[in-house]
């Protein structure tokens, strides 16, 4: 589920403060038999991993299948959407084009794209969109269109262009989509190229990444099958499309053996698709505004690790370093977390912190999270019950007289509306998205955040309803 910046940083640094680890061998056995365990309580259908040490892989694995009901297994060559993961690859691709002299850090957007000049966004500048510094906010970044059009880029930064950013450029941190979208348009415009060309040519390829691609907008039946929480279970995604509008923020489509190369490759301390220097560099704090994220990746000072996770309607991975030693893991789930039941997070951090001889105490009790779900799917039960009870009481509701009378009668009612802006509005704002695109995360919870004022509402109505007509009923 979409989160708000702040939330999403503390989610982050707190599943991945492994301040203090301890570092040991592991065994694949050891990996495997954690998996066994934990990969039936978060319900996803399929999960892949790949250990890279030293520049080779070192693990590898996979359990499961690519989609509930079907008979192909997932391997370490199986496809994933990586989701957030891409920010990496996008900021990886910014600075290729900076060492060749084609973009500075430093330069405001408007320099590339025309649309931005004098614009609120026009004077950020390419270093504040690689580190979220921009001032735009996780709730404009979540609100762009799935668009699976050539020119999806090119209509997304449009829009962005009439955006005015939430805060004043370089003022704070505050993790957005936005700033991924204009990153992947400026790329296409300095380099005369399509995003997804450009990436292809000058990483995919080069790193070795021979069962990955970019999002084009097209279906791909060889990629794993995405999952969806729905009441403690998981429904598949339809189907596997992707998506071109949003391909620099999530839209990298790779196996778990490819992203352990590509994890190889920004940890080997040589010039290859970019220099030593720029790759320590994107693995820095960016300015003192983002001390813990540099360009495209999540930064733990007191354990060195350097990580970032993904999060894509029915999909949830996890990338995690250890720069210092070389080594780090890729682990790709084909399932969304629900609230409290489902959840996949104690699998991908359990596993690599397993992978990396990492001390992980886990994620603490699910409880809390799955009384607040168990009580929003009671709400619209109990809304039906007391319509019931209205009808069997309406004798007392008729009876119903004077200010006071009338207060009991009219205030359900208007809390009820009220609920219906707080459940649709409120609720998803403060995870910073919107209802259509919390439910596209999370349909079980979005359907009960409708249930629950809509179920509210019809009992207030009715209770008015019974309360003014047909009071000669001797019944």
């Amino acid at each position: 589920m979409p989160r708000s910046g702040g939330r999403r940083r503390t989610l982050v640094l707190l599943t991945l403060g492994l301040a203090g680890a301890l570092r040991g061998g592991v065994t694949d056995g050891a990996i495997d038999a954690f998996i066994a365990s934990e990969l039936p309580a978060s319900g996803a259908p399929g999960l892949a991993y790949a250990v890279v040490t030293d520049g080779e892989i070192t693990a590898a694995g996979a359990h499961g299948v690519m989609r509930l009901g079907g008979d192909m297994a997932v391997t370490p060559d199986t496809p994933f959407i990586s989701g957030s993961i891409a920010k990496s690859f996008t900021a990886l691709a910014v600075m290729q084009l900076v060492e060749s002299g084609k973009l500075g850090l430093d330069d405001p957007v408007s320099r590339y794209l025309p649309n931005f000049a004098g614009r609120p966004a026009g004077a950020i500048t390419l270093r504040q969109l690689l580190s979220h510094t921009s001032g735009f906010s996780t709730f404009q970044g979540n609100r762009s269109r799935r668009d699976h059009t050539l020119d999806a880029l090119a209509h997304q930064a449009d829009v962005l262009a009439d955006e005015t950013p939430a805060y004043a450029p370089g003022e704070k941190w505050e993790y957005s989509n936005a700033n991924y979208q204009i990153l992947g348009r400026v790329i296409e415009v300095v380099s005369g190229q399509s995003y997804q060309n450009y990436i292809a040519t000058h990483i995919l390829k080069p790193v070795g990444m021979t069962h990955s691609f970019v999002a084009d907008g097209e279906i791909h039946d060889d990629m794993a099958t995405g999952h969806r929480p729905w009441f403690g279970t998981k429904l598949p995604l339809a189907e596997n499309r992707t998506t071109r509008g949003t391909a620099p923020q999530g839209g990298i489509v790779a196996s778990a053996n490819d992203l352990a190369r590509y994890l190889a490759v920004m940890m080997n301390g040589r010039d290859d698709v970019l220099s030593a220097e720029g790759k320590a560099a994107m693995m820095q704090p960016a300015n003192a505004v983002s001390p813990f994220y540099g360009f495209g990746w999540f930064l733990h000072a007191e354990d060195g690790t350097v990580s970032h996770t993904g999060n894509t309607p029915g999909c949830e991975t996890l990338a995690l370093m250890l720069p210092a030693e070389r080594k780090g893991v890729v682990v790709l789930v084909n399932a969304g977390g629900g609230m409290g039941f489902g959840e996949t997070v104690e699998l991908r951090v359990g596993l690599a912190a397993r992978a990396l001889g990492l001390d992980y105490a886990g994620e603490g009790s699910r409880w809390p999270r799955q009384a607040l779900f168990l009580t929003l799917a009671g709400l619209p039960i109990v809304f039906a019950l007391c319509t019931i009870w209205a009808w069997r009481h309406r004798r007392a509701l008729r009876a119903k007289s004077g200010w006071a009378g009338k207060f009991s009668l009219w205030f359900p009612l208007g809390t009820t509306l009220a609920s219906i802006w707080v459940m649709l509005d409120l609720v998803p704002r403060l995870n910073g998205a919107s209802f259509a695109a919390l439910n596209r995360f999370q349909p079980d919870l979005g359907l009960l955040l409708i249930a629950t004022p809509v179920m509210g509402v019809l009992w207030a109505v009715f209770r008015l309803i019974v309360a003014h007509i047909g009071k000669s009923d001797p019944a």
